[in-house]
């Protein structure tokens, strides 16, 4: 007789990397915007898609419509390469608050030099980039999908306590609470 006091795990509850999407907002269009979108295309290795401002901002200078960003997004093996990368950049430290209650979690990186294998370009300056990671599970393609779309039930949710223990386990980062010193 086998022993059934041990269950295999579920796979449908196994956590997974969903996708790594990199920001760079620079505030205004032309040169500056294209420095940041051949930043993004060095550090990534994909071309970059420009994100334009929602509503005009006259002390800015900045009209509805016209591009002030740039971002790449990542899935599959290469967010997993880049995400183990710019967790370096922050030596591998996340505040608690960077995670939200459904299992995302972003942080940001002052200069893109940082990067391991990112070398100084004079001629493109120095950008900072926002980082957000999304998890899933099995069965998250429900809410995606054309057809018959469907919400995620309760339980299937990740949940932040969740979130923290894959990057712990899988990316050996240290979640440090917020408390000032």
């Amino acid at each position: 007789m086998s022993d059934h006091s041990t269950k295999p795990e579920n796979p449908m509850r196994k956590v997974k990397l969903g996708k790594v999407t990199v920001n760079m907002g620079v505030g205004k269009s032309g040169e500056p915007l294209e420095r940041a979108k051949k930043i993004l295309k060095q550090i990534t290795g994909q071309a970059p898609s420009e994100c334009m401002a929602k509503k005009a901002i006259k002390d800015f200078g900045v009209r509805m419509g016209e591009p002030i960003g740039c971002k790449v997004t990542l899935r599959g093996q290469k967010a997993s390469d880049f995400l183990k990368t710019s967790l370096e950049a922050v030596n591998n430290r996340l505040p608690e608050s960077s995670f939200d209650p459904y299992g995302n979690f972003s942080f940001g990186i002052k200069e893109h030099i940082e990067l391991r294998g990112t070398r100084y370009v004079p001629e493109l300056g120095i950008v900072g980039m926002d980082i957000s990671i999304t998890l899933e599970r099995l069965g998250y393609r429900v809410k995606r999908r054309s057809y018959h779309k469907s919400s995620i039930g309760k339980s299937h949710v990740i949940g932040k306590a969740e979130a923290m223990g894959f990057v712990k386990d899988n990316f050996n980062a240290e979640i440090f609470g917020d408390e000032i010193e």
